[in-house]
């Protein structure tokens, strides 16, 4: 049996900035990526600590954004973008609903596996987002409910990560801290590092295994929410069943009389009629999404949504004339021009915690919002001064081109509905396949870093015109580039400092005589309960050095060990707080309990697969 370490105030320090971070990642004191930069810059205020170098080397101390792991993640989410710009995901869709038809026994397998697949080589966040309007057009179209096909396409994207070594931010991470604990005992044997597919094997099992538990308890895990009914293939029927919204325009005329004359759009919003009028023509100029400031002045037009009766009320009050017939307004907002479209706020987005107002989406957008999609609530009234939370789906009114740009940021929006797109560029998808393949054969048939290659065909995309640099840019979710790169010198000091060891030393203390693979589950659940709290990277980096030393310390292989951290941080299904689960809790109407529900057994199963697949393939 090991004996106890000495603990050094070396190693409290560490201990103390471990407790504080997964306090700031759990209760959420600030977001993440900030919680991770003020961390770093904790530990780099230690080197100012008297006779104390600090806890880790000034040169080390911002490595983390020059790291292999970074830049590789930059370089896969600029890949997925310049993907989805070839227009390759509607021929995906079309191809699922010939393959699947309309029943759900089929097109659930379908759409997992190929999510799944996708999101082996893409990130998870990226393939999902990918994946949302495919799944509401096949819902629309087959008449199936939504919430029966997102949570296992949600499900199985998280589950495909697992697939390579590339799939997921703790996977992509991993051999980064290999090697740090390489150079932290440089006597020690080396600790081999792992290859794009040598977890192929365990991912493909944990995917086929999520798949064929949807297939066998679907029907009785999987909700069909009422609130967000089964999509109807009409579009204005869906948005007149799910929000109350009528997508029918009616054109009015400002008179003499009216109260509107000489006042601004705004004044309107204030009287809770925000999201009505979606155009205004004043003399020659014609603004489709008006801005708050624009002014009313007898004879300027206007197109107003919504049931006629609410219009006719609502002229009457403002001394307006309805008109018999849309001519004005008529080429702007016809459907192929303009119409009524889903965007859902990402976790990461920026836009979090502001106001519709203060994120101005008419001024920047175009975009008229008409009501927010929250959990189980519709929320039509008082929309300027809203705050936005992850998960908010932002119904709105914009013009086919506009949606096209805020499909474009998507760090800030996830643009569900299907639409008429002028710029996808399917001529490109020739020389988009050619830089993906160019990049699995350095990957595959070289010694080049994964960095390099996976960055060979980002750039190949952008020199190619797959994808223009700007597109290049707002593709890159730089929340999680800043949280990875900011926690890997927390990772660094839990190493050196000898923190990993100590605890190791202390589990083996009471597991000395435990199975190799009992030690494996206990990391795996310890992995996963960390990973429901704080981020997935988070768990990775302050697990790994210590899955390493107990593996050290018990002769078992210090890289399977490591693995098994890495692989069980995907393990997030219990609770919506990973990336993926956030983003489908909005469109497809879930509560907390339908994760518990679904994701409570999928937690149990994954965890017997994983170790299972371990011990099998690597006893």
């Amino acid at each position: 049996m090991p004996e106890h370490l000495p603990l050094t105030f070396e190693i409290i320090g560490v201990l103390s900035i471990l407790v504080l971070t997964v306090c700031l990642f759990a209760f959420e004191v600030v977001r993440v990526d900030v919680a991770a930069i003020s961390v770093m810059v904790l530990i780099g205020l230690t080197s100012l600590i008297p006779g104390y170098g600090g806890l880790v080397d000034a040169e080390q101390l911002f490595s983390g954004y020059s790291s292999n792991a970074v830049i590789s993640i930059i370089a896969v989410m600029i890949i997925g973008a310049g993907l989805d710009r070839t227009g390759i995901m509607s021929k995906l869709a079309n191809s699922i609903l010939k393959l699947g038809g309309t029943t759900e026994g089929r097109i659930i397998p379908i759409v997992s596996g190929s999510v799944g697949l996708i999101s082996s080589f893409l990130q998870n966040i990226g393939a999902a987002a990918l994946f949302l309007p495919v799944v509401n057009r096949i819902a629309r179209r087959g008449n199936l409910p939504i919430s029966r096909l997102l949570m296992p396409m949600g499900f199985c994207a998280i589950l495909g990560g697992t697939i390579t070594m590339v799939g997921s931010s703790p996977l992509i991470l991993l051999n980064d801290l290999i090697a740090n604990a390489n150079e932290a005992a440089p006597g020690r044997r080396e600790i081999e590092q792992l290859g794009l597919f040598s977890v192929t094997p365990i991912g493909i099992a944990l995917l086929a295994m999520g798949i064929f538990y949807f297939l066998v308890l679907g029907r009785f895990v999987l909700p069909v929410v009422k609130d967000k009914p089964a999509e109807s293939g009409n579009m204005l029927r869906y948005f007149r069943e799910s929000y109350g919204i009528e997508g029918e325009v009616y054109e009015c005329v400002v008179t003499n009389e009216s109260s509107l004359v000489s006042h601004k759009m705004r004044e309107i919003d204030a009287a809770g009629r925000a999201g009505w009028i979606v155009a205004i023509r004043s003399g020659n100029e014609m603004t489709v999404a008006p801005r708050g400031d624009t002014e009313f002045w007898v004879g300027s037009e206007m197109a107003i949504m919504g049931k006629r009766d609410a219009v006719v009320d609502f002229a009457n009050e403002y001394g307006l004339q309805v008109k018999n017939e849309m001519k004005v307004f008529a080429e702007v907002l016809s459907p192929g021009n303009a119409g009524i479209a889903e965007a859902v706020i990402p976790p990461h987005s920026s836009l979090i915690g502001k106001s519709i107002k203060d994120v101005g989406l008419r001024n920047l957008y175009g975009a008229t919002v008409l009501s927010v999609f929250r959990v189980d609530e519709v929320i039509d009234r008082g929309l300027a001064e809203l705050e936005l939370k992850a998960g908010d789906t932002l119904v709105l009114h914009v013009k086919w081109d506009d949606l096209g740009t805020i499909a474009d940021a998507r760090n800030d929006f996830v643009v569900v509905t299907d639409f008429p797109r002028k710029d996808e560029r399917p001529d490109k998808l020739t020389y988009a396949a050619a830089c993906f393949a160019l990049t699995l054969f350095l990957v595959l048939f070289t010694d080049i870093r994964l960095s390099a290659a996976l960055m060979t065909g980002a750039v190949g995309m952008i020199l190619s015109g797959v994808i223009k640099i700007e597109e290049a840019y707002n593709s890159i979710g730089w929340q999680s580039v800043f949280l990875l790169a900011s926690l890997i010198p927390l990772g660094i000091a839990v190493e050196n400092s000898g923190t990993a060891a100590w605890i190791a030393n202390e589990v083996l203390f009471y597991f000395s005589d435990a199975p190799i693979w009992s030690l494996q589950l206990v990391l795996a659940v310890m992995a996963t309960l960390f990973t429901l709290v704080m981020s997935n990277v988070g768990a990775t980096v302050l697990l790994v050095p210590l899955a390493i030393n107990i593996a050290l310390g018990v002769g078992g292989n210090p890289t399977i060990f490591a693995l098994t951290v890495a692989l069980a941080t995907s393990n997030s299904f219990l609770i919506p707080t990973h990336q993926v689960n956030a983003l489908i809790m909005g469109p497809g109407g879930y509560r907390v309990v339908d994760f518990m529900r679904a994701g409570g057994i999928m937690t149990v199963l994954f965890l017997a697969v994983l170790v299972f697949m371990l011990n099998w393939l690597y006893s």
